[in-house]
């Protein structure tokens, strides 16, 4: 009797585990197929809208071609994704073509159609709300949150080495060019620090209150480069130490490499418009 009570213990424990791990795989099937379902929907919109769009403005076609290298880079991604991450990791790259798409329908001076879901690389990155132009060590750099002809490049927003990236139009990419070592990632540290530096910045110089104080903190040591003298950010001012500039990870993109779609990382260093 007891034997047997023994055994019919058993085949229910033995049920029980069989009736828990095809609950688990049929949940774990489930959150895939919606990973899947959701970053494919993102990305044929994107190519939809890629068919339909033309202009010969700079800014136009400059947003139109990043926004098909990232509907090339998502289509590559969705053929590898596997796992419920990697779809999400397409679905981000979809939308940020997405958000290239509205700035290029934006340069074209139509409407730029309905607000996309936030993207996670531009967490708390804000946006230009006043034109700005700075002298990097004797080059001129532009940005504002209107497209023209002297800031044909669009960017959505995110954050590299550690600086916000706020979304807005710039005069080039300086963060493609400096996405390299020695002498890129340095020249494009002085266009990040001379671009949105409180210490470069008028007061209400397309700042919202309350970010300068909270600048420091999300930027690192804080450290004091003293008075500046101007915006010309070469020469000296820059020759302290620089231990803290060392190049990070751009490759990008998560657990597919490659590209530059995600080389911004997406980092929550806080908000506030520019």
């Amino acid at each position: 009797m007891e034997l047997a009570l023994w055994l019919v213990l058993i085949l229910m424990l033995g049920g029980a585990l069989v009736f828990w791990r095809w609950g688990s795989r049929s949940r774990r099937a489930t959150e895939l197929a919606d990973a899947r379902a959701e970053a494919q929907r993102w990305y044929e919109r994107l190519g939809g809208q890629l068919m339909n769009l033309h202009g010969d403005a700079p800014a136009v076609r400059q947003a139109l071609a990043d926004a098909g290298e990232r509907y090339n880079a998502a289509g590559s991604q969705l053929e590898q994704a596997r796992t419920p991450h990697q779809f999400a990791l397409a679905r981000e790259t979809a939308l940020e073509g997405l958000a290239y798409i509205r700035a290029a329908r934006t340069a074209m001076g139509i409407d730029p159609g309905p607000e996309l879901p936030p993207l996670a690389a531009a967490r708390g990155a804000g946006m230009l709300t006043k034109e700005r132009e700075v002298n990097v060590q004797g080059q001129t750099y532009r940005a504002g949150p209107q497209p023209g002809n002297q800031t044909p490049y669009y960017y959505p927003g995110g954050n590299w080495q550690g600086r916000r990236v706020p979304a807005g139009w710039y005069s080039t990419p300086w963060w493609k060019t400096a996405l390299g070592t020695g002498a890129g990632v340095l020249g494009g540290l002085l266009i990040a620090d001379a671009l949105f530096s409180p210490a470069f910045a008028d007061p209400g110089y397309g700042y919202e209150s309350g970010y300068q104080e909270g600048f420091q903190d999300g930027y690192g040591d804080g450290q004091d480069y003293g008075d500046q003298g101007g915006n010309d950010v070469g020469g000296d001012q820059f020759a302290g130490d620089q231990g803290d500039y060392g190049g990070g990870d751009f490759g990008g993109g998560g657990d597919f490499g490659g590209g530059d779609f995600g080389g911004f990382g997406g980092g929550d260093f806080g908000g506030g418009d520019w």
